[in-house]
């Protein structure tokens, strides 16, 4: 056999690799009972198993794939009285999109004071938004990407794991379930659902707009349930699916080098994450205090997670989903708006 025939074969076993690895991480989570076992169990023993030397590979359809599967599903919850109790939360979700952009300055600050970092790789490594987008933005303005890349991967895998843990651990859950508008599963309807979520996928991809493997399924989703529409509801396997598969993408981001790779900067990261953290609950209190949201609820929603893994978080939980995902959506988008022009702002401010 040639070393071109080779390669695509070699390309196989490693992704076979990373897939069985996978379900061992979510069979072993299942067994020990941990919170979002689909999610949690892959992306540990994945992550793991790839910075202690072990060449699996997640295939990028994998994670779209988990991604549509997140999508479709958070868009069924948009029934017309969730739509219209969301716009009466209007005002707190820019409060927590506004409080993602001080978090993000918050972090400047320690990056550079604490670890050196340039101003540049300091600002986009902080900014509370998709890591893909960020280390686009950061390669654009001639910031490090590798270290951007690594700060997001470190923030979302310190979130997606304290997170459902401490939620486990303090008895939360189900203080808010809202129950999705199609609760049978009609496979016309389904196929049909699928096809009209995976064009808007695509249609959102070609435009190279943002997560377009979550926000095209979540739109279409949203707009048909919003209006009555409910031509299926998603199977409970396909949920779990989707889980393995984001948690499969998130864990194979990591490498051998990735814990030795400038450990001050790393730490910096970390210390900033577990502020955020905190500062986050204070911020959940606070709104708790007029909204008419429970704090564990509101804790999700300004969480400075990625927004596939905390809404999936809330799924899990039974906490408020349209709520956490208004939040997260809108945080999404304004981050992505405003990242760039206050980087030029604080760039001129601090060279002038």
């Amino acid at each position: 056999m040639t070393a071109a025939a080779q390669a695509p074969d070699a390309r196989w076993r490693r992704v076979l690799a990373g897939l069985l690895l996978a379900v061992a991480g979510a069979g072993a989570a299942l067994v020990l009972h941990a919170p979002m076992p689909w999610l949690l169990g892959p992306l540990l023993l994945v992550a793991a198993t790839r910075m202690a030397g072990l060449a699996s590979a997640c295939p990028p359809a994998m994670r779209q794939g988990g991604q549509w599967v997140i999508g479709t599903s958070l868009g069924l919850y948009f029934t017309p009285m969730v739509v219209a109790h969301i716009g009466v939360h209007a005002g707190f979700i820019v409060a927590s999109s506004l409080f993602a952009v001080a978090l993000a300055a918050m972090g400047t600050w320690m990056l550079m004071r604490l670890a050196g970092t340039d101003l540049s790789t300091a600002w986009f490594a902080s900014a509370i938004g998709g890591a893909s987008e960020m280390a686009n933005l950061a390669e654009r303005h001639q910031a490090r990407v590798d270290r951007v890349a690594s700060a997001h991967s470190l923030r979302i895998l310190m979130v997606v794991v304290i997170v459902p843990f401490a939620y486990q651990w303090a008895g939360l859950s189900g203080l808010d379930p809202t129950i999705p508008g199609p609760r049978e599963v009609r496979l016309p309807g389904l196929m049909a659902l699928a096809a009209c979520t995976c064009v808007a996928a695509l249609f959102m991809k070609r435009l190279k707009l943002t997560n377009p493997w979550v926000l095209g399924p979540l739109a279409v989703a949203a707009v048909l349930t919003a209006n009555g529409i409910e031509w299926s509801a998603l199977p409970g396997w396909l949920m779990n699916v989707g889980q393995l598969l984001i948690g499969w993408s998130l864990g194979d981001r990591y490498r051998p080098d990735f814990l030795h790779a400038a450990p001050r900067f790393m730490g910096a990261v970390a210390l900033y994450t577990g502020v955020s953290l905190a500062l986050t609950a204070v911020l959940a209190w606070l709104l708790a205090a007029w909204a008419d949201i429970p704090w564990a609820t509101l804790l999700l929603a300004t969480t400075p997670g990625g927004i596939a893994e905390m809404t999936l978080t809330a799924r899990a939980l039974a906490l408020g989903v349209p709520i956490v995902t208004a939040f997260h959506v809108t945080r999404m988008i304004f981050v992505l708006l405003v990242t760039g022009p206050i980087h030029r702002w604080l760039t001129r401010a601090r060279s002038g």
